[in-house]
């Protein structure tokens, strides 16, 4: 694993933090859940990825 997909995950989940703050602030509850929501989804399928190659990585070690 590179070690660019942990500042990945760690620069939207920055984002998404100052972003649903912003949006609690402004009154805008809704939006924050749906950006946190949507923040949470692009990690997931970035995990989701990386986990798809280990299983492909294995494959290939164990020739099967």
């Amino acid at each position: 694993m590179d070690i660019d997909l942990v500042f990945k995950i760690a620069a939207i989940g920055i984002i998404v933090a100052v972003l649903n703050q912003v949006l609690i602030r402004s009154g805008r509850e809704e939006q924050a859940m749906l950006t946190t929501l949507a923040g949470l989804i692009v990690v997931l399928f970035m995990i989701i990825q990386q986990i798809s190659e280990l299983f492909n990585t294995i494959k290939t070690v164990f020739k099967l």
